[in-house]
């Protein structure tokens, strides 16, 4: 077999995917250099005001639920949603869980968070599922997120105490095969970010902001198809998060914020090559399903408030799908692309990289991810670190974060010493 062959197909598969997704993106050549003005690709300092005017990002409460917490995915340029289930699935997909291939599986995951400036503000997951048999399993995570000590002032610059402002979600699911091949899954939320409770701005006391939210899964996965004579598996992933109530950080708000709400669509492909050497490829796409801003329309009541913030809940979700400012061309400008591979040697050592691409529009966030996977028996060690590519600051940059995962499964077969004496090792 021709493994050099087959990795070069792989490999120019890969690329092009990246070629693409950033024309239908809109954004700038990952590969073009940065020009000694400080521009990037083919933006000069002459079109900096035009850019400006065109940028309109879409923003939402608690973007902390948006935070990739998995070192593995993580390194994979954020691509998760159709990877292989474990422990970390309820994240991306939980309809993956009824195909994992151990029956119990958990995770911690630690992600710094401001780095460069801070140490203290930090991304905290601990996560876990169970299969209940071969048809359905159930999943729970912990969220937290640690914003560090900060000393809060008023208006006059004087101190009215320090705080420890934090963020968490509390997630359990349930995922069902409805067929062979196919799975879907439901996830329910509980969130609260408690950012400044019992300060008072303005006159206003301000007071935790709590919301209960879904997640709706679905999962489709090949696991026995060739490409000539290479094996492969391929998989496919629909994700529809973050569903749920406006909040508000004081009483009797009249101007609520969104939550995340987020619609994503992942495939991959895994071809093995032999039993020692197995690659994937890995994509993602994402986009918000969040009114785009437009502050041209008022709203009548008497707040003020601009319509696209005053929609409920269901109509901000299906006018964000066709309604903004730049009409179909912005509305495409907010998909953001992930893409993802990972190489493993004997199912032991992993090596991964990534590519994530948001428009310059809507963000422009731009950075490369690599890094390694090791498993050990019951324990197995990922670690991710991302570069940016652009101008753009980024709360991770040259920041290296990563996930603890337990394989309960191997416990089985640790060898023991026998109850009756014998130099016979058995299994449990």
């Amino acid at each position: 077999m021709n493994i050099k062959k087959y990795l070069r197909a792989a490999l120019v598969f890969f690329l092009l995917m990246i070629f693409y997704g950033n024309v239908f993106a809109g954004g700038t050549n990952p590969i073009t250099p940065r020009s000694t003005n400080g521009s990037i690709g083919n933006v000069s300092s002459v079109d900096s005001a035009n850019l400006s005017s065109k940028v309109n990002t879409v923003n939402t409460a608690v973007p902390f639920l948006r935070i990739d917490p998995d070192a593995r995915s993580g390194a994979m340029g954020d691509a998760g949603i159709a990877i292989s289930p474990d422990a970390n699935s309820g994240y991306w997909d939980n309809a993956k869980i009824p195909f994992a291939t151990q029956n119990l599986g958990l995770a911690v995951s630690y992600t710094p968070w401001l780095r460069a400036l801070v140490n203290d503000i930090y991304l905290a997951y601990l996560s876990g599922y169970y299969k209940i048999d071969d048809i359905q399993g159930i999943n729970a995570s912990l969220r937290y997120f640690s914003l560090g000590s900060i000393s809060y002032t008023d208006a006059n610059g004087m101190s009215t105490g320090n705080g420890n402002p934090n963020e968490f979600s509390i997630d359990a699911g349930y995922s069902r095969k409805l067929a062979d091949h196919f799975a879907m899954g439901v996830t329910l939320r509980y969130i609260e970010s408690n950012l400044a409770n019992g300060q008072t701005v303005s006159g206003v006391t301000v007071s935790a902001a709590r919301a209960v939210a879904g997640d709706l899964d679905f999962y489709y996965e090949q696991p026995d198809a060739h490409i000539s004579t290479v094996p492969i598996n391929y998989a496919f992933g629909l994700t529809f998060t973050n569903i749920g109530n406006k909040i508000s950080y004081t009483a009797n708000a009249v101007n609520e914020d969104y939550l995340p709400m987020n619609a994503g669509l992942g495939g991959q492909i895994t071809f093995k090559f032999d039993k020692y050497n197995e690659l994937t490829l890995a994509t993602d796409v994402n986009r918000l399903m969040v009114p785009t801003p437009d502050t041209t329309g008022e709203s009548e009541n008497s707040g003020n408030i601009p319509t696209y913030k005053s929609l409920s809940v269901p109509q901000a979700i299906i006018s964000s799908f066709y309604q903004a400012p730049g009409g179909l061309t912005e509305k495409l400008e907010e998909f953001t692309f992930s893409w993802g591979a990972e190489y493993w040697y004997n199912h032991q050592f992993a090596i991964r990289g990534g590519f994530f691409d948001e428009n310059q529009y809507k963000g422009d966030l731009k950075y490369l991810t690599a890094g390694i996977g090791i498993k050990y028996n019951v324990f197995g060690l990922n670690f991710a670190y991302l570069v940016p590519v652009n101008s753009q600051k980024n709360p991770l940059d040259n920041t290296l974060r990563f996930t603890l995962l337990f394989n309960f499964d191997a416990l089985k077969k640790v060898p023991k010493k026998p109850e009756d004496g014998s130099t016979t090792p058995t299994t449990n």
